[in-house]
């Protein structure tokens, strides 16, 4: 089965099941964020010729101490036709989907695109 062949529903359960694979520390962040699918980023998104796979909207966890009262909650993005257009087999999927939540769940932390690489988040 080729991975365009993963409808909404079992995308969605391959995120919850990345939630869950999170270490410890990520996970209790993520429990105060917003985690959602999109089927794509908003036309104009993404730099011309980037293939944007996930976003994080909020103020990094380093940048201040708690919510703001009366704030957006911080949100993390995952872009379902995306993700799966980088993956050859129905095999690299999951492995995706935690990539790419981990990458998101890092720039939540304050990490930048460099920590991220070093850290194969990228």
């Amino acid at each position: 089965m080729h991975p365009d062949e993963i409808g909404p529903d079992e995308f969605d359960d391959l995120v919850r099941d990345a939630l869950d694979r999170l270490p410890d520390e990520a996970a209790r962040l993520v429990s105060g964020i917003a985690v959602v699918v999109r089927e794509d980023p908003e036309p104009g998104q993404a730099a011309p010729g980037t293939l944007l796979l996930g976003t994080f909207r909020g103020i990094p966890h380093t940048a201040v101490g708690g919510r703001v009262p009366g704030s957006l909650p911080d949100v993390i993005t995952l872009y379902r036709r995306p993700i799966l257009a980088v993956c050859r087999t129905r095999d690299e999927v999951p492995p995706r989907v935690l990539k790419v939540l981990g990458h998101e769940v890092g720039h939540a932390l304050g990490l930048t695109e460099r920590q991220l690489r070093d850290h194969g988040w990228f």
